[in-house]
């Protein structure tokens, strides 16, 4: 009976003896210590028992190095992308210090709207862009009939008439006093955000390192001159947003705003935005999230309109009296605004909505973390409900809007970024958006200007200057 028992027992001993040694050698498998063992064994013998007797650790060992091989790539991937960066920025700050002029490229694309779009593309001094890390961004504007071009990192330059010549000249400055490799090596959303040419002087807004990795959008200006152009503070802001230690647990310099327009004759508007600081918004001490006037005499402001996110475009249309104002919103909802004239400077300043209505949604995607931004900020689709002005147009899914211009009796023209397209419409009585047009130039369209029945583009995926002549097909 004894025998009988030992005799059953034995095959369960034997399978426990199998089965803790497949799983003893699997777990050693590829440990040092067992080298001795494993020379026992030619290179073949021991691939063909991985591969057939320990699949599963095989397995593991090369999704580890696949693991460990991707964490390297992507981390070289990063150190070279830097370097590369760094070395744009440094290469156009130092064709600035040569003074040369920048040779330009000419072609000519067809456009769906049968107009002809003529493009200058930009050689040198533009290498370096805010949201594409190649080519570079820019910013134009006109002065006594004669364009000039300003780059992200503070290239100035000129043209008397860009159709003909074959360079643009560049104009010597000290902007990077104010801001240069520094800031510029810690992102490429630090960067120059607007240009304006107004009463003789040229006004610059930039995202200023207010304090060690903290900022906030400030302005410069300085004399016109063809030749040397010295510039000083004109609006610092005392309140900055840390990069890494603010209250949203998140910043973002796209967010910047920064687009400059005239008023009057004493005073600019400049759109401020947020940084992803949203509380921002609705904090009427704060200037972030604004659109605010400034005497460009005393550096003096006020607010004229609150509750924005990244403000991006503004145009003041003398005619009738408002200003059109366009902001990045967050995942969809980008927006067309309308800000009345004549309630400046009334008891109560006019509210956009940001970040209590929107009709995007949060780029949080976490749920837990989501669920406690929208008990803050739940982007209530109705912005008249909660007592905000409604947008004239909400974009969803966004288009990436930027620059907004008037080209006729209310007739606009809007640029956009991520859609690489312009949008012509007109606002009818009611001052609603009708025979809203779109027409796709095929790159983003960072900065635009209407000058003699001409559309000017700043186009940054290859750093062109174009123009469409609107008399023409």
């Amino acid at each position: 009976m004894i025998k009988n028992n030992n005799k059953s027992k034995l095959p369960i001993l034997i399978l426990i003896i199998i089965v803790s040694s497949y799983f003893l050698i699997n777990f050693t498998l590829g440990d040092s210590r067992f080298h001795n063992l494993k020379l026992l064994l030619d290179n073949e013998q021991r691939q063909l028992i991985k591969k057939y007797i320990f699949p599963y650790k095989v397995i593991s060992q090369q999704q580890q190095l696949i693991s460990q091989q991707q964490e390297t790539n992507s981390q070289q991937s990063k150190i070279l992308m830097y370097l590369k960066n760094l070395n744009l920025f440094e290469s156009d700050l130092n064709f600035k210090k040569t003074n040369k002029n920048i040779q330009i490229i000419k072609n000519s694309i067809k456009l769906s709207n049968n107009k002809s779009l003529e493009k200058y593309q930009l050689k040198e001094g533009f290498h370096s862009g805010i949201n594409n890390p190649f080519p570079g961004s820019g910013y134009i504007d006109f002065y006594d009939n004669n364009l000039f071009v300003l780059s992200s990192l503070g290239v100035l330059v000129y043209s008397k008439n860009i159709n003909e010549e074959n360079i643009l000249k560049q104009i010597q400055n000290n902007i990077n006093e104010f801001i240069g490799l520094k800031q510029f090596e810690k992102g490429n959303w630090f960067s120059l955000k607007d240009l304006l040419i107004f009463n003789d002087k040229v006004f610059i807004s930039y995202t200023e390192e207010i304090k060690e990795d903290c900022w906030n959008t400030s302005i410069i200006y300085g004399d016109i001159n063809y030749e040397n152009i010295k510039f000083k503070k004109l609006l610092s802001p005392k309140k900055c947003m840390h990069s890494s230690d603010n209250i949203n647990k998140g910043f973002n310099a796209h967010q910047s705003g920064g687009r400059i327009i005239s008023f009057d004759n004493n005073h600019i508007l400049l759109s401020m935005g947020e940084y992803n600081s949203r509380y921002l918004a609705q904090d009427k001490k704060s200037v972030n999230g604004k659109v605010i006037k400034i005497n460009i005499s005393t550096g003096e402001f006020e607010v004229i309109s609150m509750g924005h996110r990244s403000p991006q475009g503004l145009f003041f249309d003398k005619e009738n009296n408002f200003i059109l104002e366009t902001e990045h919103g967050p995942f969809g909802g980008d927006e067309i605004n309308l800000i009345e004239v004549e309630k400046i400077n009334q008891d109560k300043i006019q509210n956009y909505g940001w970040a209590i209505a929107s009709a995007g949604e949060h780029y949080d995607r976490r749920s837990f973390e989501n669920k406690k931004i929208y008990e803050k900020y739940p982007l209530y689709k109705s912005h008249s409900e909660y007592g905000f002005i409604e947008p004239l147009k909400s974009f969803v899914p966004s288009i990436g809007i930027s620059e907004i211009v008037k080209i006729g009796k209310n007739n606009y023209v809007v640029s956009s970024l991520k859609d690489n397209s312009f949008y012509f419409f007109e606002l009818n009585e009611q001052r609603e958006i009708v025979n809203l047009d779109r027409v796709e130039v095929f790159e983003r369209v960072r900065d635009l200007r209407f000058k003699d029945n001409k559309l000017y583009l700043f186009m940054e995926d290859t750093a062109s200057i174009g123009v469409i002549n609107l008399n023409k097909n």
